[in-house]
């Protein structure tokens, strides 16, 4: 198959992957820029960032519209980021490809496990209150965060994450995002997923920006995987609700792990070579 339509059709997957979980697609955008468009890894991260940063925006708006982004929230995460990614950037440029590469793989094995042990526990009983020793809770009279220095720590811990990772690696950031505001935080599903879009696209469009003007190249098979990945995360906005979130959170714990014995395979394979 040729490889721009490859390209096209792994940037739909990427951005379907986002628009489903709000987490997911970043971790598999760089996978699928140097197997796919056969990319070196450095040049792979700020096209993958591009392209998910995009995504996340499309999506974020969206969230927006709906009333479900917690734009305070995702400031103050996307502030303590744009920080550590770039050091994150840094540290990505001192290190080989290869080891880079073997980092990734196992960032996406841990999600993997992790995603598919949460995805078949049972559903625990005695949701609301458990929500009660939440650090990050929602006000009754307004439905905003109370901003206490628990609730700040969590987000500042969860932001500066996300963001050392995205300058690291590539990756949105989201598998960490939304995760962590589930687990600390007083929100729903959709709520959470369209914050932390918003938290991706601000980070992972800064990161980008630096690159550009550091003189990074985007060759046209990279700018349609971007509009690619803008259209699947359209597509996944509209169809989420259909679909189980443990069924979603099964189905790319497997891909995950999927893309990470092939990437896995192929660096050993040039490390020994």
């Amino acid at each position: 198959m040729d490889p721009l339509l490859l390209g096209g059709f792994a940037g739909m997957l990427v951005g379907l992957s986002m628009g489903l979980t709000g987490a997911g697609g970043g971790v598999l955008a760089v996978p699928a820029l140097t197997m796919v468009l056969g990319l070196d890894v450095h040049q792979a991260v700020p096209l993958g960032l591009l392209a998910i940063g995009s995504a996340a925006l499309l999506g974020s708006l969206d969230g927006l519209r709906h009333g479900l982004v917690r734009y305070r929230a995702a400031l103050f995460m996307a502030a303590i980021g744009v920080l550590t990614a770039s050091l994150g950037t840094r540290l990505a440029q001192r290190l080989p490809t290869d080891a880079v590469m073997l980092l990734f793989c196992l960032v996406l094995i841990n999600i993997a496990v992790r995603q598919w042990s949460q995805g078949m526990k049972p559903i625990a009983s005695g949701i609301a209150d458990a929500a009660l020793f939440k650090p990050c809770r929602l006000a009754p009279d307004k439905g905003r965060f109370r901003w206490t220095p628990r609730c700040f720590m969590h987000f500042a811990a969860i932001g500066a994450s996300a963001g050392l990772l995205t300058g690291l690696l590539g990756v949105g950031g989201g598998f960490v995002i939304v995760p962590f505001m589930r687990r600390y935080c007083e929100l729903g599903m959709q709520g959470v997923v369209a914050t932390s879009l918003a938290v991706i696209a601000l980070v992972s469009l800064v990161s980008v920006g630096q690159a550009l003007h550091a003189g990074i190249i985007v060759p046209p098979a990279g700018w349609l995987f971007i509009g690619a990945c803008a259209l699947g995360m359209a597509a996944g906005r509209l169809v989420a609700a259909q679909f189980r979130a443990r069924t979603l959170q099964l189905g790319f714990a497997a891909l995950a792990a999927g893309v990470a014995l092939a990437l896995g395979a192929r660096s050993l394979i040039h490390l020994l070579a």
